[in-house]
C-alpha cells in the first residue's frame, strides 16, 4: 500500500478512539518502511516487507504496551500505527510474514489488492469513511465527539475555569 492510505487508515481509526495520538499513529503507521532505511543506514541490508513487517512483532509491541506501564499511550499509539501499516499490507497481492521463522506469506481476505490500485484507495477511504459516520455517531447518540468539546456548556457547567483566579 502507498503511504498516504497506510496514514489515513491509523490516523482516522485512532482519531474515533484518542485523537491526541493521531500523530504518533501516523509515525507508527509508515515505521515498517522507514525502519528499512534507518537499518541501511547502519550498515545491515534488509529487503522490502521482511524483517520490519512480522505481524507478531507489531502486535506483541501493541499489547505490551496496552497491558504493561506505557506514558500516555505513546508506546501503544505508535505500534498500533505500525500494525495496521502490516495488516493492510497483507491485504497486498505479495503479504508479509507474519512472525521471523514463517516461510510463507500472511495474506487477509486472500492478499487480492495491488498497490497503487483503485482497490487499495477504495479499502482505504472505505475505512476513513467509516471511521468519520462511527465518530458522527458517538456524537449524536452520546453526546461526545473527540475533536470539538463543548468548552463553554464546560465552563457553565463550572467543570473548568477561565483562568481567573477568585
Amino acid at each position: 500500500m502507498k503511504w498516504i492510505n497506510h496514514m489515513a487508515i491509523a490516523g482516522a481509526t485512532t482519531a474515533v478512539i484518542a485523537p491526541p495520538m493521531v500523530p504518533i499513529a501516523l509515525l507508527g503507521s509508515t515505521a515498517p518502511d522507514w525502519l528499512e532505511w534507518v537499518a541501511q543506514a547502519a550498515g545491515k541490508r534488509v529487503k522490502h516487507r521482511t524483517v520490519t513487517h512480522y505481524v507478531a512483532g507489531w502486535a506483541i509491541g501493541v499489547l505490551a504496551f496496552w497491558f504493561l506501564w506505557d506514558f500516555h499511550n505513546i508506546g501503544l499509539a505508535f505500534f498500533y500505527g505500525g500494525l495496521t501499516h502490516v495488516l493492510t499490507d497483507a491485504l497486498t497481492v505479495s503479504g508479509v510474514p507474519f512472525a521471523p521463522n514463517s516461510d510463507r506469506r500472511f495474506h487477509l481476505f486472500g492478499g487480492r489488492l495491488r498497490t497503487g490500485g483503485a482497490g487499495e484507495y477504495g479499502v482505504a477511504w472505505g475505512i476513513v469513511l467509516a471511521c468519520v459516520i462511527v465518530g458522527s455517531l458517538v456524537h449524536t447518540v452520546i453526546g461526545w465527539y473527540p475533536f470539538f468539546y463543548d468548552w463553554a456548556g464546560l465552563y457553565e457547567a463550572g467543570m473548568i475555569d477561565g483562568g481567573v483566579e477568585g
